[in-house]
């Protein structure tokens, strides 16, 4: 995963509430093994009806409750593959916010007046360091676990903290071989 520090620029604004993961990106495109090229399909029935329009930037303002649905990881790939790299809403599934940060994707929650503003602005700078939202109406603190802000600034995924203890772990493994050892059947 690459580090995330400040992403800054353009927002895209979806002004709907309950998006769940099979609206972001419908079930029958879930066939891909790789983590890429989802986004084409990105909110596919609304973007081919014409009922929404978005412009590929880097952050996405929506409605509360964004990523309802299934567990799909598949969610944030489209979403990242289609140009965004964070979303701003008020209210997040727990299940989409954790698949988030797990691939390296900053689900910032904040309250509905300021996503209201940074829709209206159209610019804002998200500084993960820091923890604030900067945007024309001011500069709004916005909370998130020190383990996940640790992971993302560093752009490390699980396995890559894991690995970070791996002379731990083989010295334990070196102390109590009988645990790491396999067993055979008869």
């Amino acid at each position: 995963m690459r580090p995330i520090d400040v992403i800054e620029g353009k927002v895209s604004v979806l002004d709907r509430a309950d998006v769940d993961t099979d609206q972001i990106i419908p079930k029958q495109f879930l066939k891909r093994i790789e983590r890429t090229g989802f986004g084409e399909f990105l909110f596919y029935d609304w973007l081919r009806d014409g009922e929404i329009e978005l412009e590929a930037n880097p952050v996405l303002v929506a409605g509360p409750n964004f990523g309802s649905g299934s567990s799909r990881e598949h969610a944030v790939w489209a979403l990242a593959d289609f140009g965004f790299e964070a979303v701003i809403a008020p209210s997040f599934s727990d299940i989409f916010y954790s698949n988030a940060t797990k691939n390296g994707f900053l689900p910032v929650i904040l309250p509905r007046e300021h996503c209201r503003g940074i829709a209206e602005s159209g610019r804002v700078r998200i500084d993960l360091d820091d923890q604030t939202v900067d945007y024309e109406g001011g500069v709004v603190p916005f909370e998130i676990d020190e383990e996940v802000k640790h992971r993302l600034l560093g752009g490390h995924d699980e396995i890559s903290v894991t690995l970070q203890s791996e002379s731990a772990i083989d010295d334990y493994e070196r102390a109590h071989p009988a645990l790491g050892a396999p067993t055979t059947s008869l």
